[in-house]
């Protein structure tokens, strides 16, 4: 039953890389950027839920919707601040302006909380549910569970509401939506708070499977999240599923059957493998440029 202990594993793992990869996928879909301070926008959820969850002792799902209620007004105060000012410049400084404005959460919250890692909270304890020899963490289960109703939520949400239609034209033809009498800064305003909202769930899912909170926490599952939109085809919500899901499995198996230090390796070499034989990703589109 190890291995499909690990593929269990591996699904938990990627859904959470899953939902942080919606959110830069939906942000380059429509605002054609890719926001690397999305990463740190987990460890502000994270910290936000450990404090609700520790210091005020509130119930898991106020905890939680407290997290997400606060990311998403971070998610459109960064945008309307940092970014906004930028739609007319190149992609270089609007990439140099993410890195600054990443590196400011991170020391801003190493200055308000200190350095130090702190204990996350259990949610629902260490129980596990047995089937014969295989036994799967509920912490899992929930984790999985979440990631489809996400999923779920997310593609009714984009197809059928009248938001989610504007964002689908923005995402085609900016100039054509303007003109169509859809108001882009306010779809790209939408878009970042879908995404800090979804940080701040994967970031409560991410702590309750490696209880730790420090400023840095949402680095290196940025990084692997990103990987996860380009790997499933960037731009794309059921490319950013797929690559996140596989991405998980890849790193679990990895670490069980390779080695745990070159597990990062690995799934970094894969990317650049599957880039290679299609580098638009395994669900990309490839864009026709018209000249």
């Amino acid at each position: 039953m190890g291995f499909l202990s690990y593929l269990i594993n591996g699904l938990g793992l990627g859904s959470v890389y899953a939902i942080i990869a919606l959110g830069y996928t939906m942000v380059y879909g429509i605002a054609k950027m890719l926001n690397f301070a999305h990463g740190d926008v987990i460890m502000v959820g994270a910290y936000v839920a450990f404090f609700a969850l520790n210091t005020y002792k509130l119930p898991t799902v106020p905890a939680v919707l407290l997290a997400v209620l606060v990311c998403t007004v971070l998610g459109v105060v960064v945008e309307k601040l940092a970014y906004k000012p930028l739609r007319q410049a190149t992609s270089l400084a609007v990439l140099i302006t993410a890195i600054g404005v990443s590196y400011f959460l991170q020391n801003g919250a190493q200055l308000l909380w200190s350095s130090s890692p702190k204990v996350f909270p259990a949610l629902v304890g260490n129980g596990s549910l047995t089937l014969g020899s295989l036994s799967v963490s509920y912490v899992t289960l929930i984790t999985i569970a979440t990631c489809i109703l996400v999923m779920i939520g997310l593609t009714l949400f984009v197809n059928r509401t009248k938001t989610g239609r504007a964002m689908r034209a923005c995402s085609e033809d900016k100039g054509a939506a303007t003109l169509m009498g859809i108001n882009v800064n306010q779809i790209i305003s939408v878009t970042f708070a879908i995404g800090s909202g979804l940080a701040a769930i994967a970031a409560v899912l991410l702590c309750a499977s490696y209880p730790q909170v420090f400023p840095t926490l949402g680095s290196m599952p940025g990084i692997k999240a990103f990987t996860a939109a380009v790997f499933g085809g960037i731009g794309s919500i059921p490319g950013a599923f797929l690559g996140g899901l596989l991405l998980g499995v890849i790193e679990i198996f990895a670490k069980a059957y390779i080695s745990t230090q070159l597990s990062d390796a690995i799934v970094f070499a894969v990317l650049i493998v599957v880039l290679l034989i299609k580098p638009t990703g395994l669900l990309g589109r490839k864009l026709s440029e018209k000249v």
